[in-house]
């Protein structure tokens, strides 16, 4: 039995107006189609659906019962095929993050690439910035929302904690502190250290490290990115200290810092401020891909 769902319609609509003009204009269909699609729906079925005359047309019993019965299957297939058009329009669409540089290249890519596999309509757009700028964009509403470490509670975001990243001496192989597996703060008292700037999320907590551990950092340079940072380690400047979701290059050894200390890496929006549906999709991804690690 070879019925399509066009068939079906037009024969609802048909039964529903007892006309078969009537049915043709609620269809956006001509008359003739309309007329085909019965007389194609009653020779498949063998049945005669409608008796006609010249001011109307009236199921038969077994229109009646197949209107009754259709009726129900379609209205549940159209909530069906709705509901799966909604579905798919939520991952349709441009989600705006902002990031902090080194969670920016540390956790962004894989989640960009994996959102991708997964939706291929869903677009992510990255804003790689310094942590104050992070802050400023999701507070002004020109991302959906951020990725950024533990900022001061003003009250202003709703966060969650999405992991916790450790602190890692970086130095060149050739340096004393090479040699040692782990690595005591107190030992980078009255080293040459190259750190990074206040506008990045991690130096407030990396001083705030050596306050309570009683050491006085030589900082003899400051840069906005890690990159810098290592580059000036190589030309033998200093060490420094780094967040291991920031590691070194190959010409570079990195070690643990002990007692460890960290930086909460957290997800934040407005305070108060619902995601949409599709930003819903790349907070969890990234969620998940965090957990995995």
């Amino acid at each position: 039995m070879n019925i399509s769902l066009r068939q079906l319609r037009v024969f609802l609509a048909v039964a529903r107006q007892q006309h078969f003009r009537r049915a043709a204009e609620s269809l956006h269909l001509s008359q003739p189609a309309v007329s085909r699609h019965i007389a194609e729906l009653e020779s498949e079925l063998g049945l005669k659906l409608f008796d006609r005359n010249t001011r109307e047309v009236v199921p038969t019993e077994a229109g009646r019962y197949l209107e009754s019965a259709i009726g129900r299957v379609l209205d549940e297939l159209e909530g069906v095929l709705a509901h799966v058009h909604s579905e798919s329009e939520r991952r349709r669409g441009k989600v705006h993050v902002a990031s902090v540089p080194t969670l920016s290249a540390g956790l962004m890519p894989q989640c960009i690439a994996g959102c991708a596999r997964r939706f291929p309509d869903l677009a992510i757009q990255l804003h790689d910035q310094a942590q104050t700028m992070v802050l400023d964009s999701v507070r002004g509403g020109e991302v959906d929302f951020g990725l950024a470490i533990e900022p001061p509670d003003t009250g202003e975001f709703d966060t969650e904690l999405l992991l916790r990243d450790p602190f890692m001496l970086v130095c060149r192989p050739d340096h004393p502190l090479a040699s040692l597996d782990r690595v005591p703060w107190r030992k980078l008292q009255g080293q040459p250290l190259i750190l990074l700037d206040y506008s990045s999320g991690s130096r407030r907590l990396i001083d705030q490290v050596f306050a309570r551990r009683g050491i006085e950092p030589i900082v003899v340079q400051q840069t906005g990115h890690t990159h810098t940072a290592f580059r000036m380690v190589e030309a033998g400047l200093g060490i420094s200290v780094s967040p291991a979701l920031s590691p070194p290059p190959p010409t570079l050894v990195a070690r643990p810092l002990t007692p460890q200390e960290h930086r909460d890496v957290v997800l934040l929006k407005r305070r108060q401020r619902s995601l949409s549906p599709l930003a819903a999709v790349v907070w969890e991804a990234l969620k998940g891909l965090a957990a995995r690690r």
